[in-house]
């Protein structure tokens, strides 16, 4: 146990709280429900929150919280100028929810009694010598819940998901001029990022299949979602060409508060290990998660394990010829031909089991709809 872990839980509310997570947009959704829970049990608490520029963009305008900006792109001038906006403040605890040397080195000058970070097993790239107290040791975690374990450390008690990341009017406005309100929605996010180098994408054709599949059989408005990246973009113009019912393509066109209300209005999203998959879980929409080369136990989209696609353990098997619980937690599968383990007719299966689910639930709310009274 860290020296200063004897000063947690606070038995009163702090004054002032840093939370230093930077990115990316997935781990943001994961932060969110952690900030609101200290919101919700200590209203008179100050937070300052240090983000990134692109994840500030989605989450910036949460209410109650200050939001300093760290901009990697500017390299070493990031770090002067987040040092500079907090010369002379001083915190309660700095809460160091992100393991990476970037996000280190930025909290050498930040001025704390409590520098929390992970307990040792989970302090990668040494980020316990920039701490001063840890998290409770608790192997094997959704994401999330490791996060969660910052706010348990510091007292808080509430630890249930609330988001309520603010949509504005234009964001919706943009979703009523691009899809139709008269159809269900099905929102595919193929990429999980923009580096053309990556493990975690499907095929173009897959994708096309199932898009094909859900506007026949469910009538379903297919639109492509992804970043302005030329890879990205590529691969939408992919899909669109073997798709024989044309989905509406969005790839490029959108910034992440669109994004959020594009998947807002979607039925489903199918989507490989991803900021949306996160995204979507913010405001409820059920996920197709891909998962091959991470495990969905622990990075999946948490309100839809039943819906995700897991051939992680297959791929382990394959590839090194180990279970799930031969391998660390975070260890992933990096083989160019391990989405190739996912089949269409295995996104199907999840498509229909959803879908019918779905319909139950509507049928027995409509038995428990009162006649009206004459």
């Amino acid at each position: 146990m860290s020296a200063l872990n004897h000063m947690l839980p606070f038995t009163s509310a702090p004054e002032h709280l840093c939370i230093l997570r930077l990115s990316a947009v997935g781990d943001i959704c994961h932060t969110v429900p952690v900030v609101r829970s200290i919101q919700r049990q200590w209203p008179e608490t100050r937070i300052t929150w240090i983000i990134g520029k692109l994840e500030a963009s989605l989450v910036g305008d949460l209410p109650g919280i200050e939001f300093i900006i760290f901009d990697k792109s500017r390299g070493w001038r990031a770090y002067s100028a987040l040092w500079k906006q907090l010369e002379g403040r001083h915190f309660n605890a700095l809460l160091q929810m992100q393991i990476s040397m970037r996000s280190s080195l930025a909290s050498l000058r930040i001025s704390a009694d409590i520098k929390l970070g992970f307990d040792r097993a989970r302090a990668k790239d040494y980020q316990w010598l920039f701490t001063n107290a840890r998290i409770k040791a608790t192997p094997r975690q959704h994401v999330m819940d490791g996060l969660f374990g910052f706010a348990d450390a510091i007292g808080v008690t509430d630890l249930t998901s609330h988001w309520d990341i603010p949509i504005p009017a234009t964001a919706q406005d943009f979703v009523a001029q691009h899809l139709p309100d008269n159809k269900p929605v099905l929102v595919i996010s193929p990429c999980s990022s923009n580096r053309a180098r990556n493990w975690r994408n499907w095929s173009a054709e897959g994708y096309a299949q199932v898009a094909d599949y859900a506007a026949k059989k469910y009538g379903m408005q297919v639109v492509l979602t992804g970043g302005p990246s030329e890879m990205e973009k590529n691969y939408g113009e992919k899909i669109g060409a073997f798709a024989k019912h044309a989905p509406v393509n969005l790839i490029g066109r959108t910034n992440l508060k669109q994004l959020l209300a594009v998947i807002q209005r979607a039925d489903v999203i199918v989507t490989p290990d991803s900021g949306p998959a996160h995204m979507a879980t913010t405001v409820g929409t059920p996920v197709i998660g891909l998962y091959v080369t991470s495990n969905p136990q622990r990075s999946g989209p948490y309100f839809s394990p039943q819906w995700v696609v897991n051939k992680y353990p297959e791929a382990l098997q394959a590839e090194m010829g180990k279970t799930v619980d031969d391998v660390p937690w975070g260890q992933r599968v990096r083989s160019a031909e391990a989405m190739g383990r996912i089949l269409v007719d295995d996104v199907i299966e999840k498509l229909d089991g959803l879908c019918a689910y779905v319909d139950c639930q509507i049928e027995d709310l409509i038995e428990y709809i009162p006649e009206e009274q004459e």
